[in-house]
């Protein structure tokens, strides 16, 4: 019988550490004569000092010369433990030493393998090409439908999200995953949680790509392209407890790793910062630790009231060797991409060109240096600042002083056109709290700033997508008892392109409504009431129907903002926009509720399509969808000629209809067929009962009854005209 020994035996068991493996090759060096060697060596010395942070001295390396005293272009470097020589490794590996020099090391444990390499080059057998699952095999939907993931119980289901009837299974699995579901950004990744890892899965048939080693992990997120994941875990990372595991003696401690996600390679981790807790007390995690720049080519995070560290991908060092030093920085936040910037982006990524409509070269769109947002509180007699800085130039574009400040949030618009920064303030008394809306145009000359200033405090705030309008919830009580809900205002804001201002256009008073989600296409937002025991009111806004042409411009301001409707989900936690932006998801999730648990979906107009009370449900995610492949060209035609396109998916509809009453109508037709041949099956044991028992099966007699005739009149008008008379 086979045992395993357990893995704290393996975990606080002593290892035999070679004094070969803090030994390193350095290869590529250049080769010189004796009268150089000690000037090569000390440049070396230098170099492991500056790029890997490690101090060596020059009786450490030895260089090997030929018969003719000359350096063979390598050398042995001897480090003074191993973690030194992999640091020394993964800085020097690959440095330009100069220009036609480029280092290359090689830890000298590896040495035996080269012994393997056979004289004579045998070309190895190929291997047989086997087409791959296409990752966004779910787009070519003749449809046009969604995908929607379901959590229930043990089960996960990838389900298409039809109109009408009960959603069509894409892929089913049992014990897919231990804790929850995450999509990428994209939709082309689905990311399991397990004890071990996490695992990436993708194509129809969700074959699993690539698994990550990090024990207890709990937190993922990914970058704007899909290219790399950062993963978080309470438990320290610990080198090795398994032969699987990519961590080494530097990464003992940490609790970040940072992935690619195609390679599944760890490209570095990290310690958290200002981890001061103490023992016993659960430190409040903010997620996400570190941020991605819209680019995907930067990541940082900050160290309150210290720094702001940026990493360049996929190398993983700081950007110009040093961090932002702002004292006092608490939060940050990168600007993002306009679509023009991103399509352009996009196309320099794949080396392709930028057409129009007619085939012609487009002329490529400047994209914006990546721009960083952030605040500083307070300090003694200096007042707090926001700031909008270029990077990597580092350049500031505009910063603001602000006093007697209590919080900022930043919230950038979707295009990166505007930035508002949310300042909550308090009275020189500190006992009465108001709100100020600084509104940066980061677009415009000298970015010009707004200041709206709102008497009660706010507790949310949301832009519209790819919009100037924006919406924020207001209540005069920020401060109520656990159970209760605080009355609450809804504003709708918007720019005035006469006055070059943001005006309030419409406020709804008198609700509980504490969350807001915008469309992803803009124009319709629903307000929700979640986190309470009480009420579940969902209501739906359109922001653009028709105004009333009799009224005056000065009432014509919120005209155009209407209530759809008003429905209520019982027991409602999460709610979520498709990425069509036509229909709405209302889920009630055991993990935060122990009322009635399931899912419904909606219309944008709040009109309910499905409804599903489901056992132990736990999850609802919508299946994101990537960029349109469309020209903006393209767009503006489909828009145009949008209803010569209406009458064929109107058509398709009436065929789906059709389907369907044709299939309840062959429904019913067998469930009376099956109570016919039910009621002759009786009949004929009655009938036989009777015959056995010698009893006449005499037929009811039906009594004469007169007939009668109804007649129905209606009344129809033709036409009528009224004449005014003198």
């Amino acid at each position: 019988m086979l045992t395993c020994a357990p893995l704290w035996l393996f975990r606080y068991s002593s290892h035999y550490v070679s004094p070969l493996d803090s030994v390193v090759i350095l290869d590529g060096a250049p080769v010189v004569g004796p009268d150089r060697a000690d000037k090569l060596i000390g440049a070396v010395v230098k170099s492991a000092a500056k790029e890997a942070g490690v101090t060596i001295t020059k009786a450490s390396i030895e260089m090997p010369t030929d018969e003719a005293n000359q350096s063979k272009g390598f050398m042995f470097v001897t480090l003074g433990s191993v973690p030194e020589a992999q640091a020394f490794q993964r800085a020097m590996h690959d440095l330009k030493f100069d220009k036609r020099h480029t280092f290359r090391v090689v830890p000298f444990s590896k040495v035996p393998d080269y012994d393997q390499v056979q004289d004579t080059f045998a070309e190895p057998e190929a291997e047989e090409w086997a087409p791959r699952e296409h990752f966004r095999a779910w787009l070519a939907d003749p449809a046009g439908r969604d995908q929607i993931a379901l959590y229930a119980n043990d089960d996960v289901q990838i389900a298409w999200t039809p109109k009408n009837g009960p959603a069509e299974s894409a892929f089913e699995k049992n014990k897919w995953t231990d804790s929850y579901l995450a999509w990428s950004p994209r939709g082309t990744l689905l990311t399991t949680m397990h004890g071990p890892g996490f695992a990436l899965w993708g194509g129809s048939s969700f074959q699993r790509l690539n698994r990550f080693m990090h024990p207890e992990v709990k937190l993922i997120d990914f970058s704007p392209f899909e290219r790399y994941v950062v993963s978080w875990s309470p438990r320290p990372i610990e080198a090795g407890t398994s032969a699987l595991s990519p961590f080494t003696e530097e990464d003992e401690g940490h609790q970040i790793a940072v992935w690619d996600t195609m390679t599944g390679q760890l490209l570095r981790t990290f310690p958290m910062v200002n981890d001061q807790s103490p023992a016993g007390v659960q430190k409040q995690i903010s997620w996400p630790m570190f941020k991605w720049s819209p680019d995907e080519k930067y990541l940082a995070r900050v160290t309150p009231d210290v720094q702001i560290s940026v990493y360049e991908v996929p190398s993983m060092t700081l950007v110009g060797k040093k961090s932002l030093k702002v004292e006092g920085v608490l939060d940050f936040e990168w600007a993002p991409l306009s679509d023009l910037e991103r399509e352009q982006l996009e196309a320099e990524r794949d080396g392709r060109e930028l057409s129009t409509a007619d085939g012609k070269k487009k002329a490529p769109t400047p994209i914006r240096e990546n721009m960083i947002a952030f605040w500083t509180p307070e300090v003694q007699n200096q007042p707090a600042r926001v700031t909008l800085m270029n990077f990597p130039s580092r350049l500031v574009v505009r910063s603001k002083n602000l006093f007697n400040v209590s919080d900022c949030k930043i919230h950038w618009q979707s295009n990166g056109d505007y930035l508002c920064v949310k300042v909550d303030r308090h009275t020189k008394t500190k006992k009465t709290q108001y709100c100020n809306l600084e509104l940066f145009r980061a677009r415009e000359k000298d970015c010009p700033v707004q200041v709206i200033e709102i008497k009660d405090a706010v507790s949310a705030f949301a832009w519209e997508p790819k919009g100037e309008r924006f919406v924020l919830i207001t209540t005069a009580d920020p401060v109520v008892m656990p159970g209760q809900l605080a009355k609450t205002s809804v504003s709708f804001y918007g720019y005035d392109q006469r006055k070059g201002d943001y005006l309030c256009l419409k406020t709804v008073e008198n609700k509980n409504s504490n969350r807001i989600y915008w469309s992803p296409k803009g124009r319709h937002v629903v307000v929700a009431t979640l986190g309470s025991n009480s009420k579940f009111e969902i209501e739906f806004y359109d922001l653009d129907l028709e105004r009333d042409a009799e009224k005056t411009d000065a009432q014509d301001l919120g005209a155009a903002i209407k209530c759809l409707a008003t429905v209520e989900h019982y027991g409602l936690t999460d709610l979520e926009w498709d990425p069509s932006g036509r229909y709405v998801a209302t889920s009630a999730s055991i993990w935060m509720s122990t009322m009635e648990a399931g899912w419904a979906l909606w219309d944008f107009k709040g009109v309910e399509l499905q409804k599903h009370t489901v056992e132990k449900f736990k999850q609802l995610l919508w299946r994101p969808r990537p960029p349109t492949l469309l020209s903006r060209e393209q767009q503006k035609k489909i828009r145009k000629n949008l209803r010569e396109y209406a009458r064929a998916f109107e058509q398709q509809d009436e065929l789906e209809e059709l389907n369907e009453s044709a299939e309840l109508i062959a429904h019913r037709r067998r469930l009376i067929e099956e109570w016919n041949a039910w009621r002759r099956g009786c009949r004929e044991r009655v009938a036989a009962a009777k015959k056995d028992l010698g009893k006449e099966d005499v037929a009811p007699k039906r009594e004469d009854v007169e007939e009668e005739v109804v007649e129905e009149w209606v009344e129809e008008i033709i036409s009528e005209v009224v004449e005014e008379l003198p």
